[in-house]
């Protein structure tokens, strides 16, 4: 392997991707204390990251398995989360151990992968031209090195979310933060891409 395509792939993740280590660290904040959590994170994480480089190495292919007109309206699916999410939040607000009841065992891995996809609906626009000039060899290179990132991305979420400062400051605020952050990137992905007329 071309040790020179293999530092592209990881330098085009790390730049495409730095967004997720919030989020990530976010949904291990939610999970703490929650067997079999961190599991769901980690299938989520890759489901929705397997549709992006599907949908990515499709389009660099010539199909379109996601017509460019849709990708805007892809922030509609974490706009729905945070919102489910702050309506949870909302509903549990006078409990007496509010992150226990509100996580109700920490996030799904279809929630994860909704939220990853989505959020990577402008990496498919960077990740197919990308693709289409690195030819099957070179694409298989960044897929490669795309999914050991996304286990790293994984691992570096846990570790901020498990770290005593940042956990007391997600324990104690991650109810509020994870609705935020969700609805901030559906509402920004809508805008961004002018669905609606935005």
């Amino acid at each position: 392997m071309d040790l020179g395509i293999i530092g592209q792939a990881a330098g085009l993740f790390a730049v495409t991707n730095i967004d997720d280590i919030l989020i990530l660290s976010l949904f291990f904040a939610q999970s703490a204390g929650h067997h079999g959590s961190a599991r769901r994170i980690f299938i989520g994480q890759y489901l929705g990251f397997a549709a992006i480089l599907a949908v990515a190495v499709a389009a660099a292919f010539g199909a379109t398995l996601l017509p460019e007109w849709a990708i805007p309206y892809l922030g509609l699916l974490p706009l729905a989360l945070g919102l489910k999410a702050a309506w949870e939040a909302w509903k549990h607000r006078g409990d007496e151990d509010d992150d226990q009841d509100f996580t109700e065992g920490g996030p799904k891995a279809l929630e994860v992968a909704a939220v990853t996809f989505a959020n990577g609906g402008d990496n498919i626009g960077v990740y197919v031209p990308v693709f289409a000039t690195a030819g099957v060899g070179g694409m298989s290179v960044y897929a490669i090195v795309f999914l050991i990132l996304v286990a790293v991305w994984c691992l570096a979420g846990r570790y901020f979310a498990t770290r005593p400062l940042v956990a007391k400051a997600l324990s104690r605020w991650g109810h509020i933060l994870l609705p935020l952050v969700l609805i901030s990137i559906g509402l920004l992905i809508l805008v961004e891409g002018g669905a609606f007329g935005l």
